[in-house]
């Protein structure tokens, strides 16, 4: 690997020049220092999203973290910095953002060219599990400038954020982070118990439903095979938020279960619990048997980690197959977690000044699973989460 930097080599103190990029890996990363002992960093990257949010508890070993006194205010703050200083790949300011009249709100947002400035993806776009590879880009390879601030548990159970120099590059939205779990551990994109909690938690810490955060699965537009999140800010409510649904089952621990209806993506609804972490820890465990079983899926964490989207899809698998039309291919849009929520990221103007509500809706249809696919899966999530429910 040449210039490519080895997220597994080790610099234990002698020459602290590391490997001279000044990555987030343990060459460069120092044992002690308290700027990088963490939990939450953001930075801006190549072209996905902008920041990268970094959670580390099991490598950075620091001392005592101060809470700051709000979460979106320092994100905000470090966020505005970076704006400021030109490190993005465009001013979302400058970006077009509409609604789309119709019955269900979809929300059209235009990055010109976006398709062009994102790094390519590196893995097979059809299987949900793959093998972390150090040689493919991931995020120890991001220099330590692109960090923000991290995020981690206080000793009191609380959240807190510490904030650090960072910067770096092309948001969908404004504060648009990645949230990264333990980074050093190099976790390929599969979702586990603690990496979701931490992710509800954000959701809680930001204590408005305005900022959600998002997942995406290999498989169902996940870019980058290393473990992270997305967030971003938006004060209007997403189609699938309003989206009617039927609950069908109630767990013992008081978590609710309900299904979309009349929504064009197939999808669960998780809320309620008797606590924070049941819910959590019910998603979590949803996720896991999607990944396990090779069903791709996406999530969006909403009303603060009140009520958790899970939705389904089969686009990539359907457009290996030829099934995708070719219009809708020759618009680069990718389903991921906030297009199939009704935020939809596009690239050329022509598709922007022509979407409709029916465009949408045509899109979106072609990448959700079938009714019966659906069902069948619905059932085998419930099986899976415990031995009985009541209806």
């Amino acid at each position: 690997m040449s210039s490519a930097h080895r997220p597994n080599d080790c610099h234990n103190g002698g020459d602290e020049s590391g490997c001279g990029r000044h990555c987030l890996s343990r060459c460069c990363l120092r044992l002690g220092d308290p700027r990088s002992d963490s939990a939450v960093s953001a930075s801006l990257l190549h072209g996905s999203s902008s920041f990268d949010v970094l959670c580390d508890s099991s490598f950075f070993k620091a001392g005592k973290v101060e809470p700051q006194a709000n979460f979106l205010e320092s994100l905000f703050k470090q966020w505005d910095d970076r704006k400021v200083k030109g490190l993005f790949h465009h001013d979302t300011n400058a970006c077009e953002t509409k609604s789309i009249p119709g019955r269900y709100g979809f929300i059209a947002h235009l990055i010109e060219g976006r398709d062009l400035k994102k790094r390519p993806t590196e893995f097979r776009i059809d299987e949900v599990l793959q093998p972390f590879d150090e040689n493919k880009f991931n995020f120890t390879k991001i220099g330590q400038e692109e960090v923000l601030f991290r995020f981690q548990e206080s000793d009191n159970g609380n959240a807190s954020v510490i904030t650090s120099e960072s910067p770096n590059v092309s948001p969908i939205g404004y504060g648009h982070v990645l949230l990264i779990p333990c980074v050093l551990d190099c976790l390929p994109q599969r979702i586990n118990k603690e990496s979701f909690f931490l992710a509800m938690s954000m959701a809680k810490e930001a204590n408005t439903p305005y900022f959600r955060v998002g997942y995406n699965s290999l498989g169902a537009f996940a870019t980058i095979n290393h473990l992270h999140f997305q967030a971003f800010y938006l004060a209007e409510t997403f189609a699938v938020e309003k989206a009617p649904i039927q609950t069908i089952a109630t767990l013992k621990t008081g978590v609710k279960i309900s299904r979309l209806v009349d929504y064009p993506v197939r999808g669960l609804l998780f809320a309620g619990g008797s606590n924070f972490k049941d819910l959590s820890d019910t998603v979590s465990a949803a996720c896991i048997f999607l990944q396990d079983s090779g069903i791709p899926y996406n999530v969006l964490i909403s009303d603060s980690g009140g009520r958790i989207f899970l939705l389904l899809q089969c686009f990539a698998e359907k457009r290996s197959r030829g099934e995708v039309s070719q219009e809708i291919v020759e618009t680069q849009m990718n389903p991921a977690a906030w297009e199939l929520s009704g935020y939809l990221v596009m690239k050329r103007r022509k598709d922007f000044e022509e979407a409709s509500e029916d465009t949408v809706l045509s899109f979106l249809n072609q990448t959700s699973v079938s009714a019966s696919m659906f069902g069948g899966i619905s059932e085998s999530i419930l099986e899976a989460l415990c031995d009985g429910f009541q209806p």
